[in-house]
């Protein structure tokens, strides 16, 4: 069959009911679609066996890691432009994916035929292998204390050399606070970290916890700059090891420990304040009681909590949520995300009171753009360090969530609270957003 991107354009168009925004072109040396578009390029037809085999947002993943798939043009226009014709917004304004309609396309006679005469094409009957990058799907219960330190390794032990890179020199792996857009990354990260330390009220000579410490960023910023005293927990051997690196460097070993440890397991309590920055995504609702819980019980009377967390839009059936095939095979495994309404909930449960909340979802676009412009700038270095399927995942992963946070799916919130004393005197200022400086 002559002209494959012709038929590519014409199915797809069939199948979502519009026209594709974007130009395809396929190993055959076809093109189709819109002049001037980035064009969607299937460098062969195992690109296509993928996604015959494995419909949806998986199989463009796996073709995309596999590097069978790849986009000629501006990544973020091609990735806005199929996000219109990939989600759906519902009566309740929460964006899905379109399988319904896809379903309901691939059931009429037309369709089915031509997707026959595409399987024809695609050549071997057989479906291709996932690529090495793709965790394995995981069975049993979620967030055992085993299946959380494996979920952790996939996504965080892949070198640190290579997140050296991405993340630059803060070593920062969450959203920064940006002053200005035109602040350096460091300069964001910096006051991100801050106004964590501001909103913690850190004096000097408490103790700090970190949980989910990553690199050691924030304990070394609260040690040099607070005078505190810091336990930074992380479940990633390589973390760990370059966070530890870190603090000796910096003379701090007497005022930071940092422990390979899940937060379940910390007993050494109480602390005068705890950071949990982008952690609170891999707790799982299974298990978000349990963790406002335990870090009620760490912290002393009049201690605080600043939860950074990822939060998605809510849903009229909070039943029907479900984590994409993406980013659970191939970002992060069994990570899961909620409304910020139910973190706060959660925390009010657990005997916090809740006193502020940040929103700084556009912070995230721009922290992200500024970590896809890093690793593109150092692609074939970044390849060299992991894999060229691994740094895609980054790639694409990364374009794709600074979409979303810019197009509002999901945000971002910091959260402080605190365990006030029973008599009520919680410490707070009347006037808690001027943070002292």
């Amino acid at each position: 069959m002559a002209d494959a991107a012709g038929r590519l354009t014409k199915l797809a168009e069939e199948v979502l009911g519009a026209p594709l925004p974007v130009r395809i072109r396929a190993w055959d040396h076809s093109e189709s679609g819109p002049p001037g578009a980035p064009a969607l390029v299937f460098r062969s037809r195992r690109a296509l066996r993928h996604l015959l085999f494995k419909p949806g947002e998986l199989g463009l993943a796996r073709a995309w890691v596999a590097g069978d798939l790849d986009v000629d043009g501006d990544l973020y226009a091609a990735l806005d432009g199929l996000a219109e014709m990939i989600w759906e917004r519902g009566p309740e304004d929460q964006a899905k994916p379109q399988r319904a309609a896809v379903l309901r396309a691939l059931a009429r006679p037309e369709i089915r035929s031509a997707a026959r005469e595409l399987l024809s094409l695609a050549g071997a009957p057989l479906p291709p292998r996932p690529p090495a990058e793709e965790a394995p799907k995981s069975h049993g219960p979620l967030h055992t204390l085993r299946r959380d330190k494996q979920a952790i390794s996939h996504h965080y032990d892949v070198g640190n050399d290579f997140y050296e890179l991405v993340l630059g020199p803060s070593m920062v792996y969450s959203c920064a606070y940006w002053e200005s857009p035109d602040s350096t990354l460091e300069e964001a990260q910096r006051d991100k970290l801050d106004l964590i330390c501001r909103k913690l009220d850190l004096k000097e000579g408490e103790r700090l916890l970190d949980v989910g410490c990553g690199w050691g960023s924030m304990v070394l910023h609260a040690a040099e700059h607070y005078g505190v005293r810091a336990v930074g927990v992380t479940l990633s051997e390589e973390q760990a090891a370059y966070a530890r690196k870190r603090v000796a460097d910096a003379g701090l070993t007497d005022r930071i420990e940092i422990r390979v440890q899940d937060y379940r397991l910390v007993k050494d309590g109480p602390y005068d304040a705890i950071s949990s920055i982008g952690m609170a995504e891999h707790v799982g609702r299974a298990r978000y009681a349990e963790y406002a819980a335990d870090l009620f019980d760490l912290l002393k009377p009049g201690g605080r909590l600043l939860n950074h967390q990822i939060a998605r839009r809510p849903m009229a059936d909070e039943d029907s949520y479900s984590v994409d095939e993406f980013i659970d095979r191939y970002v992060f495994p069994d990570g899961e995300l909620a409304p910020v309404g139910q973190t706060v909930g959660a925390l009010e449960d657990a005997g916090f009171e809740v006193r502020d909340v940040e929103a700084i979802r556009e912070h995230y676009a721009l922290t992200l753009r500024q970590w896809v412009a890093n690793l593109e700038r150092h692609w074939d270095r970044a390849t060299h360090l992991t894999t060229p399927g691994r740094a895609r995942v980054w790639r694409l992963y990364m374009a794709a969530s600074a979409l979303s946070f810019e197009r509002n799916r999901i945000g971002v919130n910091q959260v402080l609270a605190v365990r006030t004393p029973e008599g009520g005197a919680s410490g707070m200022p009347l006037r808690a957003r001027e943070w002292r400086s």
